[in-house]
């Protein structure tokens, strides 16, 4: 029996709308309390938080300082360590290369992972190019880095790890709290691109010993082009150099006008996230888990990447074998799905996480990745279920073939 549903399903019941939205680990539907709450500073509280001579930019001030304090709660860190930015990739990149710059020389090598976010893949090889060394880890067919091979790749000459808490692509949770023990044992700075994990994984940045942590609002159920970077200021302290230069914003981290209709609905989407991220991943999980089911039921061949342990509760990553993601979602008008990564849907190249984790190019390319996200419905998942039937039975779905057997799958 499913658990207890949230608190919209106890308005009147919805009608189902078509298409049906499953694409959440590209950008959540915002909302409605985070819309309310992000109203006023449109046409009432609309000052510039910068303006201290009168009443508009005293009040916008006060609308940043309880959005920080509200972020803040939601990874348990101090409201000053929170730094607003545009986004996620915004915060990747501060993180990077504020931090390599800062502190090199002599420390330059920087470690990361094969199946990382663009935003910190492309950074990291940008910093590369000017002459910081960079290891890329290796993942298992389940995902998961090992901790033997990050342990051996940190030298005395790396100053950052960076690891995400949960990929955006597979769902698979990395083991945060053993990497954030290796690098304070190892005595360097920690980095976490946390902006799939934080709608619904608990992330506390003092017993994960997180350093630095990226977190983007339209990921959680807020508005776009907003988001925040944890920095920690003790034991250790972290200093980064600024990208952006100006009006000495963030106390000089990132200069410019604060967004503060944005700022305001990140801190109210970290609010919700905080006091309902278990309901919702508990129900999202229940929901997931009879996706995958009725789509094995229909289609035993399908193929599910990552592991299905250590994954988050709305992600579900599958392929079907001799079948193109691109033809399967053209066959299902009605739904909405992705097929890797958003950021990197316009590349014609297989998935770089799949590719890593020793997928072929050929069922890699035929992969959709599912997205629950809070109001996603029974019915919903039912349908989504029996259109992907239908379109992989319509296109002709046959066994999998002598390069897809030799895949484990997790599933």
């Amino acid at each position: 029996m499913l658990l207890a549903l949230g608190w919209w399903e106890k308005e009147p019941a919805r009608k189902m709308k078509l298409p049906i939205y499953m694409d959440s680990h590209a950008t959540t539907p915002c909302d409605p309390r985070v819309v309310e709450a992000m109203l006023p500073t449109f046409s009432e509280q609309f000052g510039n938080a910068s303006s201290r001579n009168h009443v508009f930019g005293w009040q916008a001030e006060a609308l940043i300082d309880k959005a920080r304090e509200q972020v803040a709660a939601l990874i348990h860190c101090r409201p000053d360590e929170i730094i607003f930015t545009s986004g996620a990739t915004e915060s990747d990149n501060l993180a990077l290369k504020g931090t390599a710059h800062l502190y090199a020389p002599p420390r330059r090598a920087i470690v990361t992972c094969a199946t990382e976010h663009r935003a910190v893949l492309d950074s990291c090889r940008r910093l590369e190019r000017e002459g910081f060394p960079l290891t890329l880890l290796p993942v298992g067919r389940d995902g998961l880095i090992r901790l033997a091979d990050l342990a051996a790749a940190i030298g005395t000459d790396t100053i950052l790890v960076s690891i995400m808490a949960a990929n955006n692509e597979v769902g698979v949770v990395q083991p945060v709290r053993e990497i954030g023990q290796l690098c304070k044992e190892k005595g360097v700075f920690f980095h976490c691109d946390a902006v799939q994990a934080l709608s619904c994984e608990r992330l506390d940045v003092q017993e994960l010993g997180i350093d630095l942590l990226s977190i983007s609002a339209h990921k959680m159920y807020g508005p776009k082009g907003v988001g925040a970077l944890y920095v920690r200021r003790h034991n250790p302290r972290v200093r980064l150099e600024p990208l952006l230069n100006g009006g000495g914003h963030e106390r000089g981290l990132r200069s410019g006008t604060l967004n503060v209709p944005g700022i305001v609905g990140l801190g109210q989407a970290a609010e919700l996230a905080a006091a309902e991220r278990d309901a919702d991943a508990a129900r999202m999980r229940v929901l997931r888990d009879r996706l995958l089911e009725r789509i094995l039921t229909g289609a035993p061949e399908a193929i599910v990447h990552g592991s299905m342990e250590r994954r988050l509760p709305n992600n579900l990553n599958v392929s079907f074998p001799g079948l193109a993601s691109a033809a399967l979602m053209a066959a299902m008008p009605g739904v909405a799905i992705g097929a890797g990564a958003a950021c990197a849907s316009a590349t014609l190249e297989p998935s770089h996480v799949l590719r890593a984790m020793g997928v072929s190019p050929a069922l890699a390319e035929g992969s959709l990745r599912f997205g629950l996200h809070r109001f996603t419905t029974v019915e919903e998942v039912d349908y989504v279920a029996a259109e992907v039937i239908r379109a992989a039975t319509r296109l002709g779905l046959t066994p999998a073939d002598a390069p897809v057997q030799d895949y484990e799958c997790s599933a």
